[in-house]
């Protein structure tokens, strides 16, 4: 492993800043004086851009704030896989959560990743679906449940026994920048009015105010849409919501190799996918790290070289050129949180690792609780 996982550097440049998906974010600005709106969105990553853009777009004022900027955190910093369905396999959430529910949430995954891709444009997203590939006899076993309940339920999914292994193809799932995504969602939201500022670190939400550190912002409503670290903005949520770190890392282009979709492997524990313009992108290995809970969003030598070992069985031989990590919000069972914890207060996070399509889904059901006053729950 590089001296470079000693440091966190940053995204890769292939995250939306160079190539074909090359997009610049939209500016924010500081808070200097105390502002004012119909809702405050607390989080600039993909669910609280897609809350606010949805409040704006049914005429709310609304102002967007975050502690460092927009996707900052892992919205930009993740694999980069529009999945469908939730952090538990589909049999998995059968189990856990009965089969009527579990397809209905499936199917409303579904729904989220078909609306993403409308208005999504290549190559910030490309549907090439998504692999889950078996490490062993074992998980080949579980990948067959999989199948056949995902068929059983009407669902799309396929067997699959190519060049990357033995296992399940998931032929709607999608690839996608999402950094470059953030961006776009960045300004529409701006151009349907929104105010987008940061930074901006939560200090305390009281009744129709949101203090921070650096000002206040007024609103009746507040939409908390963070993934990490949301145990620290709604306190009452610490013991539900667990902070885990991810660690990943790019190579230069390689075209000795061919992996021409995302790919899941080992149980989920492992994922990654090749950019049309031949990096590699890989994460994974928090099963292997000395306390992934609690950690900061620094690479450690321990998970890296795990990860290094792995871009050797695959047959990189590119050289890595960024290492870096985020932290994720997981939950016991693998819900996410989707509720009106305060008067006025909704919360949405801890996708247990699956927030690219869940986390979007969830900001619209947020929206339109604030503004409808309707509960906000997930769909039964």
């Amino acid at each position: 492993m590089s001296d470079q996982a000693a440091h966190d550097p940053g995204p890769p440049p292939a995250w939306g800043t160079v190539g074909a998906a090359a997009r610049e974010l939209p500016p924010v600005a500081p808070v200097v004086e105390p502002l004012g709106a119909d809702v405050c969105v607390i989080g600039l990553g993909a669910s609280g851009l897609t809350a606010a853009l949805h409040l704006a777009d049914r005429g709310a004022d609304v102002v967007a704030v975050d502690a460092h900027g927009i996707a900052a955190a892992a919205a930009g910093r993740n694999g980069g896989f529009l999945l469908a369905g939730l952090a538990h396999f589909h049999h998995d959430a059968v189990a856990a959560y009965g089969r009527d529910r579990a397809v209905a949430l499936y199917r409303w995954t579904l729904d989220e990743l078909e609306r993403t891709l409308e208005w999504l444009p290549e190559p910030v997203a490309r549907r090439v679906g998504s692999l889950r590939i078996a490490a062993d006899a074992e998980e080949r076993r579980d990948c067959r449940r999989m199948l056949a309940q995902l068929q059983a339920d009407g669902l799309p999914a396929e067997d699959y026994d190519g060049p990357e292994g033995v296992g399940v193809l998931l032929p709607t799932d999608a690839a996608m920048d999402p950094r470059a995504r953030c961006a776009v969602l960045a300004e529409r939201a701006v151009a349907a009015g929104v105010r987008l500022h940061a930074p901006f670190r939560v200090a305390e939400l009281r009744p129709g105010t949101v203090h921070g550190v650096e000002g206040e912002v007024r609103a009746d409503r507040v939409i908390v849409a963070v993934d990490g670290g949301l145990d620290r903005v709604v306190p009452e949520l610490a013991g539900r919501v667990d902070s885990v770190r991810l660690q990943m890392l790019a190579t230069a282009p390689d075209h000795g190799v061919d992996l021409p979709r995302p790919v899941y492997r080992r149980w989920g524990y492992d994922y990654v996918q090749q950019l049309p313009t031949g990096e590699v992108l890989l994460g994974g290995f928090r099963d292997r790290g000395v306390d992934e809970v609690g950690a900061p969003p620094l690479p450690s030598a321990v998970v890296q070289d795990h990860l290094d070992t792995e871009l050797r069985r695959l047959g990189v031989t590119a050289p890595v050129t960024h290492r870096w990590a985020a932290r994720a919000g997981f939950t016991a069972d693998k819900l996410p949180i989707c509720a009106e914890l305060r008067p006025g207060v909704f919360v949405i996070g801890g996708y247990s690792g699956h927030g690219n399509v869940i986390g979007t889904a969830c900001g619209r059901l947020a929206a339109d609780a604030a503004l409808d006053g309707t509960p906000l729950r997930l769909p039964a």
